[in-house]
């Protein structure tokens, strides 16, 4: 005689095998590292967005300084400015940002990446101005 308990254990059930779903990850994987150089130029130009975003915020704060006492300043505590901390002391910033020069009618600020997002051994740079003239020193 059987009963519900046997006639459940006697039917099969539709699934996947172990094989099947380790060769459908292996395909995927197989697609990712090829799509990954393509878009490593795309992750580099949106982490610099980073850069360029910090830089004209120091701009603001340089032209504020200037505005309030006829110069620019060497240090970016005294015009207000915080650099978050960055990726490599476990922060969330990419790029260290310092003044390279300021004096009484120019200056000039740096954004220097430390991360190398591409792996190529070159470190992405932008620098603006007082003029507001940003551009990229060093490509990553």
């Amino acid at each position: 005689m059987k009963g519900p308990l046997t006639k459940s254990l006697q039917r099969k059930l539709k699934a996947f095998s172990l094989t099947e779903v380790l060769v459908v990850l292996v395909i995927i994987g197989i697609i990712i590292l090829l799509a990954l150089p393509n878009l490593m130029p795309l992750i580099t130009k949106a982490k610099s967005t980073e850069a360029k975003g910090q830089l004209q915020h120091v701009y603001t704060l340089q032209k504020n300084q200037f505005y309030e006492r006829s110069t620019y300043s060497t240090d970016l505590a005294d015009i207000g400015f915080e650099q978050e901390k960055l990726v490599s002391d476990g922060g969330q910033a990419n790029y260290r940002i310092e003044m390279v020069h300021a004096g009484t009618n120019d200056f000039v600020a740096r954004a220097t990446a430390v991360v190398d997002f591409n792996g190529n051994g070159a470190y992405n740079v932008w620098e603006i101005d007082q003029d507001k003239n940003l551009r990229e020193v060093t490509k990553d």
